[in-house]
Order: structure tokens, then C-alpha cells, then sequence
């Protein structure tokens, strides 16, 4: 299910991300921080199960709690939950299955089945198949490293979901122009493009110095001279021969006009995000005086051109020669329901990016848990002492993720998780959750995957979580400088130090 989080300043967020609720609420209690961070630590290593990781280490200290109250130390709970959490690592990689990467037509299904896996838990799982779709083509657009910031997200309100496209190349909002602007090309056969951070209109003089004239024509020179100074840039630019001219700073009517009449394209006031990877995509370097305009400074890329979309109208640059880009325009009627699209696309992203770099995985659903749940607790009748408890707790941790599961799609989550255990114990072990059908299937067969390093770092960040909390005894609170709690000049003063 979805939450609704309104910061201090009225702006209302739905998501069901892990790590943006995380990242959204005001959290104050110190142990609580500590989910926060392991939440945004899985968020940046492998973008997905952010809510997983919160689940299990909440999990983990509620089944570590009757021990600590019946006395037991800590350190031996610490003790045996490192443990725990290396055999259920791995078990993960003992279980996980290897991709052959030799077809690629075959990895490619293995990228949409879990790029779908990642999304059927969102807010457009309904139109899954159409999103995971374009995630992969938009991931297989990249080169080798795979760079996060190639792939432009750039959102339109209107239209339906199914509008959103995958341009290939950089695409980005047409900037604010001055009159002349309708009446310049809106597309080009491989352009020159020339990027410039450089103020193409007339400055006014009188904020920069005091100029005492006696007659008019000296002020007619000053006069002239700034317009001499602005089509001497505009000439230089228009002799380089660049057709499409973008600027960071703005670019005046003057100007506007200028470029219309010599059949060129100019926009200004482009964001800096976006012209550096125009620079990255379409080459050439991003100028800051026109002197130098060169060929080896120009830019190039096979088609430019200016479309519709919505009620806003984008430059697209396609066809890039230099780095691979590509941005996803997305489109959906409400605000929030477009940014939570986003956040859904950046969890498929990241996954397929993972299964990419990383090519073994496990079945979801809650399968991979009930089979390390079973195998802690088979391990855990082989270890004497209090260590044999502890695991067990452990392993009855790991039955949160199904459990939950159960409860979000309103399942009675008591029988299923019995029909799991019996499953798990006669070998079955990729029997997870079918939410389609209320009941339990084989999640291997139904492509239901994941990416076995996310699994990996849940449970590693989980358990490292826990035992950190676990591992301390006591809070105290610093006395407040000043005011009541302060401490009196010269002495020490009263530690307000109480255990959470």
C-alpha cells in the first residue's frame, strides 16, 4: 500500500518506496536513524528492496526482544545473529541460478522478467509489461559502465501512462524565448551545435559603472558600442557555421531575431544538468566566450527536432555519436502520480543495471525467505547452547517478507505461511506467494526474480542494523546549553541521561 507523507511545508509525497518515505519523514529517535541509513545505503548500492531491508531489521530486533528482557547479554544475541546472517549469505549465493549470457535475445527476457518483478509492487503495476519494456531498451541504450545520469527522466502532466516514451538521445523542455523564436527552423539533418555559457543580449551599462556624458553623441557611441560588442559575438557565432545554438545563460530578443534570419535555432536559459549531456552525447565543449569556435568545440548529432508533447514542447537530440543517452518522457495525469512513476522506473532501473552487471538471481515473493528461514532453522538443531534459540529467531525473522506479502494483498497470511513451511520442508524450494490466485506457487517458473545481490545486501545491512542497536545499552542525552538544562558557568551540569 501506498503512504501519504506532508512535509512543513504542505507538499503532500505518495510513494510506497522504502527509501523516499525514509528520506521524507522527520525522523528523530536515534535508533530509528539507523533504518533510515540502511534504507538509503540499499537505495544507492542496488536501488530496489528498500522496504525489504527496514522490514527484516525491524523483524530481528522484535524477535530479539523477550530474550534481552529474560536477560540474556546482548553480545551473545550479537554473537549469534552474525552468524545466522553469514549462513543465510550464503545459502543466497549457494541458491541463486546463473544466467547464461550467450544469447542475447535470452538475457533480454531475463532484464524484463525482473525489471516486472520490480515494478508488480508499485503503482503501475498494471501497465508493467510497458515499463519494463522501455527500462531495459532505456538500459540497453547505455555503454559499458552504464552511467545513471545518461538517462534523463523528464516529466509532462497529461496524457496517459501509456504516452510516456523513450526518446534516444537528450530531450528537454523548450526554454523560454523572445519574440523571432517562431519563426526559426524546428529541425535539422545533422547540425552543428554550438553550447555556450555565454549572455547573448544587450547588457544594460548603468548597473556596472557610472558613465558622465556631456553631449549625445557621446552617449550615441556608448550606445553603439554595445551593439557593436553583441553582433560581433552574434557574427562569430553564425561564421562557425553552427546551426543549433544553446546557452546556459539567457539569450535576448536581439539575438533571437538575429538567428531566425539566418535560418539557425537558439534556445537559452538551458538547465545545466541538461547541457552538460547534450555535451556529453553530442560532443564538442561547452564555450564561455565566442572566440574560439572552432569545429573540434561544435557538437553534431544526426537529426534535431522540436515536437509536441502535451501542452509543452521538447528539443530532441537523436542519433548522439559520442556517449549513449537516452531520456524517458513521462507522461499521467496528476503531478504526484508522475513522480511516483519516476521512483517506481529508478527501483526498475537500478534492478536491471544490477542483473546486467551481476547475472545470477533468486525467485521472489517470498521464496528465497521461507527457504533461508527453513535452512537457519535446520542449522539451528545442530548448534548447542543459547546459539540454538537465537538462530531460530532468526529464521522466524526471515518469514516477515511472506507474511507481509500475505497481509498487503489481503490474504490470510497464517495459512499460507503454513502451506509455505510444508512446501519448504518437502523440498520445494522456490515456493513463494502467488498473489494472483491466493496460494502458493513455484515463483522459479512464474518468473518471478530478482537479482540475488539484493537479497545479498538486505539481509547483510539487516542484520549489521541490528546488531548495531543491539549492541547499545544505554542512551544519554547531552544537557541543552543555555536555559533551564544548561550548565551553571564553571560547574557541571545535571546529565539528563535516561534509557530510551
Amino acid at each position: 500500500m501506498d503512504k501519504l507523507m506532508v512535509d512543513d511545508r504542505g507538499k503532500a509525497t505518495i510513494s510506497n518506496d522504502g527509501a523516499t518515505i525514509m528520506k521524507t519523514l522527520d525522523i528523530v529517535h536515534p535508533a530509528a536513524k539507523t533504518l533510515v541509513d540502511i534504507a538509503k545505503s540499499q537505495d544507492a548500492e542496488v536501488g530496489d528492496g528498500t522496504t525489504s531491508v527496514v522490514l527484516l531489521a525491524g523483524e530481528f530486533l522484535k524477535q530479539a526482544k523477550p530474550y534481552i528482557e529474560e536477560g540474556v547479554h546482548p553480545q551473545v544475541i550479537i554473537k549469534a545473529f552474525r552468524r545466522a546472517s553469514s549462513l543465510a549469505v550464503e545459502k543466497v549465493k549457494e541458491l541463486s541460478v546463473k544466467i547464461k549470457k550467450g544469447n542475447p535475445e535470452e538475457q533480454k527476457q531475463l532484464l524484463l522478467k525482473c525489471a516486472a518483478t520490480s515494478l508488480s509492487s508499485k503503482l503501475v503495476a498494471h501497465q508493467k509489461e510497458f515499463f519494463s519494456k522501455m527500462v531495459v531498451d532505456a538500459v540497453l541504450m547505455l555503454d559499458e559502465l552504464l552511467p545513471l545520469n545518461m538517462i534523463g527522466v523528464k516529466k509532462i502532466t497529461g496524457g496517459a501512462l501509456e504516452d510516456s516514451r523513450l526518446v534516444d538521445g537528450v530531450a528537454f523542455k523548450k526554454t523560454f524565448s523572445y519574440a523571432g523564436f517562431e519563426m526559426q527552423p524546428k529541425s535539422y539533418q545533422t547540425p552543428k551545435i554550438a553550447l555556450l555559457n555565454v549572455e547573448l543580449e544587450l547588457k544594460a551599462e548603468k548597473e556596472n559603472a557610472e558613465i558622465r556624458v556631456d553631449n549625445v553623441e557621446e552617449y550615441q557611441a556608448i550606445v553603439d558600442a554595445e551593439w557593436k560588442i553583441l553582433y560581433d559575438k552574434l557574427e562569430k557565432i553564425y561564421k562557425s557555421g553552427a546551426k543549433v545554438v544553446l546557452s546556459k545563460l539567457p539569450i535576448g530578443d536581439v539575438a533571437t531575431q538575429y538567428f531566425a534570419d539566418r535560418d539557425m535555432f537558439c534556445a537559452g536559459r538551458v538547465v545545466d544538468e541538461d547541457l552538460k549531456r547534450t555535451m556529453k552525447a553530442c560532443g564538442g565543449s561547452i564555450q564561455t566566450s565566442v572566440g574560439n569556435l572552432t569545429e573540434k568545440v561544435l557538437g553534431t548529432c544526426s537529426i534535431f527536432e522540436e515536437i509536441q508533447v502535451g501542452g509543452e514542447r521538447y528539443n530532441l537530440f537523436t542519433g548522439c555519436p559520442q556517449a549513449r543517452t537516452c531520456t524517458l518522457l513521462l507522461r499521467g495525469g496528476a503531478e504526484q502520480f508522475i513522480e511516483e512513476t519516476e521512483r517506481s522506473l529508478h527501483d526498475a532501473i537500478m534492478i536491471v543495471r544490477r542483473a546486467m552487471k551481476n547475472d545470477s538471481v533468486v525467485a521472489g515473493g517470498g521464496a528465497i525467505e521461507m527457504e533461508l528461514s527453513k535452512y537457519l532453522r535446520d542449522c539451528s538443531r545442530t548448534i548447542a547452547g543459547k546459539e540454538q534459540l537465537l538462530i531460530g529467531a532468526m529464521a522466524k525473522a526471515f518469514e516477515i517478507i511472506p507474511r507481509q506479502l500475505c497481509e498487503n494483498a489481503g490474504f490470510d497470511a497464517t495459512n499460507i505461511l503454513n502451506k509455505l513451511r510444508q512446501s519448504h520442508a518437502q523440498g520445494g524450494r522456490w515456493y513463494g506467494v502467488d498473489i494472483r490466485n491466493e496460494d502458493i506457487t513455484d515463483n522459479y517458473e512464474s518468473f518471478v526474480w530478482e537479482p540475488s545481490v539484493v537479497k545479498i545486501n538486505a539481509i547483510t545491512a539487516a542484520s549489521e542494523a541490528t546488531c548495531l542497536i543491539l549492541s547499545v545499552d544505554e542512551t544519554i542525552r547531552n544537557p541543552k546549553a543555555g536555559g533551564e538544562g544548561g550548565a551553571p558557568p564553571g560547574g557541571m551540569g545535571r546529565g539528563r541521561g535516561r534509557p530510551m
